[in-house]
């Protein structure tokens, strides 16, 4: 009897345990069916870029599986009862209940209003495919001289806002941050930072957190009223929903708490990758929600169920960080290196160089999804009887 393996969700994290567990283990002895809502991959970290009027290359992923013995199921998760190990998705059949022995949950996250009064209505997002088009939709109707406001100074709101003031010129785009503007990076990375929002003559207000929003503008903490056509949200993520009716143990922020290899601290048999899951890295800090974060999280889960699945030694190591990488537009960037903790150090890559890294590391991830089995060649490993029939035990979290 096959062991049954479903991954939630066809994010970069996702797609990389799914194809990743394809690549290490027989398809004799295991089942491995990925479920996604849409055909196709998203490639999440250029959304900013298709809101802007970019046409982005169409990744199906059937296509991508194809001949990979990864079974994908177009559908929407709907529930997940961890206790009968069973999935409820709905697709175009109707909906079915899907029973695992191993789940690998990557369900990601969305848009964070925070509560703000008028976001929901009055907001655009580049959180999702839908939003990002409905938000260039937007910005094809705007004419010259009309006001743009990004409300969010991290990363996806600097790409946002240096996109948006690159590509429409004619547009007045401002940039609301509840920080300093970019106050986590170093001086060198502050610096140009500073020139390029000033070249591209985006207005910025620093210190100023966002209590409001309405059709034609938003107002902040300090009093002032920002004139806004167009408001675009993008002050972090929120984890998908169908966590929080399980009985899975979650942080406060709604995420999976997992150990070490990724694996559900309450429940053995679940493993939470991407933004889904609350994992601790170096430092002892938390990992912040990222492709950067994913990624290496979807390595440390399907190599543990594979070792745990074929008798190995599941990998010991927490996930460390390296740089953090910015674009500015197409032809500016900004890569910040950092410790492992991912603290700012004085070491930064900037201009056309950091643009093509940043490019060359966006299409490296692309790559990665779309050839999910190939790369380094890697010993498919026969699963044990006993692992292959029933559901991974405790005894070996690391």
């Amino acid at each position: 009897m096959q062991h049954r393996i479903i991954v939630l969700g066809a994010g970069y994290a996702g797609t990389i345990a799914a194809g990743r567990l394809a690549k290490r283990l027989h398809r004799e002895d295991v089942a491995i069916t990925l479920v996604n809502a849409e055909p196709d991959f998203v490639e999440r970290v250029r959304m900013h870029q298709l809101a802007a009027g970019q046409r982005l290359k169409p990744r199906p992923l059937a296509q991508m599986f194809a001949g990979t013995g990864v079974e994908l199921k177009v559908a929407k998760v709907t529930g997940v009862d961890v206790d009968r190990k069973t999935v409820t998705v709905t697709g175009a059949a109707g909906a079915e209940d899907l029973a695992y022995d191993t789940l690998v949950y990557a369900l990601g996250s969305g848009w964070h209003t925070h509560g703000i009064p008028g976001t929901a209505e009055h907001a655009y997002e580049v959180a999702s495919r839908p939003g990002a088009l409905r938000l260039r939709e937007r910005l094809a109707g705007l004419d010259a001289g009309q006001h743009v406001v990004v409300v969010g100074g991290g990363l996806t709101g600097l790409e946002t806002a240096t996109e948006i003031a690159e590509t429409r010129p004619d547009l007045r785009v401002a940039l609301a941050a509840s920080g300093g503007l970019g106050d986590w990076l170093s001086p060198r990375g502050r610096a140009h930072l500073r020139s390029v929002v000033d070249r591209l003559t985006i207005t910025v207000y620093e210190h100023s957190a966002v209590t409001g929003v309405e059709a034609d503008r938003v107002s902040t903490a300090d009093g002032q009223v920002i004139p806004a056509a167009v408001t675009v949200w993008t002050t972090g993520f929120a984890v998908h929903p169908i966590a929080a009716a399980t009985t899975l143990r979650l942080a406060d922020t709604g995420q999976i708490v997992v150990d070490g290899t990724m694996r559900s601290v309450s429940h053995p048999d679940v493993y939470a990758v991407g933004d889904a899951g609350f994992a601790m890295g170096r430092g002892d800090k938390p990992l912040r929600m990222s492709c950067a974060s994913g990624v290496p999280m979807a390595w440390h889960a399907a190599d543990s169920i594979a070792a745990r699945l074929t008798g190995g030694k599941p990998p010991n190591g927490s996930v460390r960080y390296v740089n953090q990488c910015i674009s500015l537009g197409r032809r500016d960037g900004l890569i910040q290196y950092v410790t492992a903790d991912d603290q700012a150090v004085s070491a930064a890559l900037t201009g056309r160089l950091a643009a093509f890294y940043k490019e060359v590391v966006c299409k490296g991830a692309a790559w990665g999804v779309a050839h999910p089995t190939l790369g380094i060649p890697v010993r498919r490993r026969r699963a044990t009887r006993q692992a292959a029939t029933a559901a991974p035990s405790m005894e070996a979290t690391a």
